[in-house]
């Protein structure tokens, strides 16, 4: 048996993903969460094969989403392997999922017995992802974007100046116009919006 935790914080979606599982012989959903911050003590106490992680789960500093959860999981409970489940097939997102220690990155819209093969494929020490999304993400290559530029972008992102983005983060104006300028000639964007754009969509963020 493969015992499973899923994590996603919407309630249809997961409630969905354990009533998929539970109806194969061989798999178990054992924990179910819907936050970052719930996942590592539901896997320390259920003690997963499998995890199914979510992205853009809530989250806190320490763990803000679900890649971050992934490399604390893979630390915290070295045996269970990790998928992260999705719906941004964003090759950004895969190339930190690997880097993370992600066993598998399957997209929401992808048939059911594709996550459960994924599932089997991953208990067993294989990996499970989508040939064209790994192909794209080394097309487009590493996130060339700094820890700095990325919390700057975050803030850009929210439709903040300057100005705002100093203040919410702690930094000098001219820091930040610094941070922005570097990042937009690394996206090769037309202003910081734009640059928070393309980062976004390319998973950098």
């Amino acid at each position: 048996m493969i015992k499973i935790l899923v994590a996603d914080d919407q309630a249809l979606v997961r409630g969905g993903l354990v009533a998929v599982l539970n109806l194969e012989s061989d798999l178990r959903v054992v924990a179910e969460v819907a936050h970052c911050g719930e996942v590592l003590a539901a896997a320390r106490r259920t003690d997963p094969d499998v995890a199914l992680l979510d992205v853009q789960m809530p989250g806190d500093e320490a763990l803000p989403d679900g890649l971050a959860v992934a490399a604390a999981l893979r630390k915290a409970v070295p045996g269970c392997r990790v998928i992260i489940c999705t719906t941004f097939g964003r090759p950004g997102y895969f190339a930190r999922a690997m880097a993370a220690g992600a066993a598998g990155f399957v997209l929401k819209d992808a048939p059911p017995e594709s996550l459960v093969e994924g599932i089997r494929r991953v208990h067993v020490g294989l990996r499970a992802v989508d040939p064209e999304l790994a192909a794209e993400s080394l097309a487009i290559g590493i996130n060339p974007l700094t820890e700095r530029e990325r919390e700057v972008l975050r803030a850009a992102r929210l439709g903040r100046g300057a100005a705002e983005i100093a203040k919410a983060l702690h930094m000098s104006h001219g820091t930040v116009r610094n941070h922005l300028s570097s990042a937009i000639g690394k996206t090769d964007a037309a202003n910081g919006a734009d640059a928070a754009r393309i980062a976004d969509n390319n998973g950098w963020l």
